[in-house]
This record gives C-alpha cells, structure tokens and sequence, in this order.
C-alpha cells in the first residue's frame, strides 16, 4: 500500500506543471476572432474604420505647388480613397465655380482631419459634402441661404 506522505509530493509537483503549462499557453481571450499573434497579444479579425468608411479614414495632405485650384485639391484628397468627383452636370454651375477657385493659401496643409472633413474644408460653409457611397463619387451642393439672405 502507498502511503499519503508519498503522494503529496507528487500532487504538488503535478499541480505545478499544470500551472506552468497553463501560463506557457498564454492568456486565452476564448473568442475566435481575436487569434492570438504572440505571446501576449491578439488581433481582431475586422476591418478598421479606415477600411469600412472610405471618406472617414484619417489624412494629413499638404498639397503640391502645382495644385493651384479647389478642383485639384479634391481630387488628390479623393484619389486614395478611391471616389471621385462628379461629372459637371451633376455637380451644377456653382460646384463647378467652386471647384474653379484658387486653391487658398490657408487650405496648403490639412490634417490630420478625416478625409470627408478635409472636403468640406475645401469648400468651405456655402457649401455642403453630397456622397454617393455606391458610385463612390462627392459632389458639393451650395448651401440654401438663411433668412438674412446669406
């Protein structure tokens, strides 16, 4: 017969290893979509902002000498996005004057600002962001003036 002095010795030890091996796994966060990419760390399996809102991901542009026009300065800020403006007759006569400013001295350097921010920016109060997220295209509407007439 084995005596129970004998036994504690091993119990001890086993739950020892048991405990070693259990803090060697690492931290089991339990939900499959946070996998494990070291020992300490887990990464979600979901897009960031950035990827799910195109317009609402973070810039910091500073525009080139040669974009001396608003126009311009929308189309580098949307080209990385991968929107675009819209055509001329859905943007209208004052998108197009708007878009045919020079480009402000003020407006050379944005950010770091959301993307659909630094558009508004550009175009400034009068006027107003229209997205079309399924042809992935802006366009800017001049606002309606208020009761002073401005």
């Amino acid at each position: 017969m084995i005596r129970r002095e004998t036994l504690q010795p091993y119990l001890t030890l086993g739950s020892v290893l048991a405990l070693i091996g259990g803090l060697a796994a690492g931290p089991s966060t339990g939900q499959a979509d946070e996998p494990a990419v070291a020992r300490y760390t887990s990464l979600r399996n979901l897009p960031s902002e950035a990827q799910r809102d195109l317009l609402g991901g973070s810039v910091t542009v500073t525009f080139p000498p040669e974009v001396t026009r608003i126009g311009e300065a929308v189309r580098a800020v949307l080209g990385p996005a991968g929107y675009r403006l819209a055509e001329a007759p859905v943007i209208g006569e004052a998108g197009s004057g708007l878009l045919g400013l020079p480009l402000p001295e003020a407006h050379r350097a944005l950010g770091p600002m959301p993307r659909r921010l630094a558009l508004a920016t550009l175009a400034g109060p009068a006027f107003v962001l229209v997205e079309d997220p399924v042809h992935r295209q802006v366009a800017f509407e001049r606002c309606l003036p208020g009761p002073d007439g401005r």
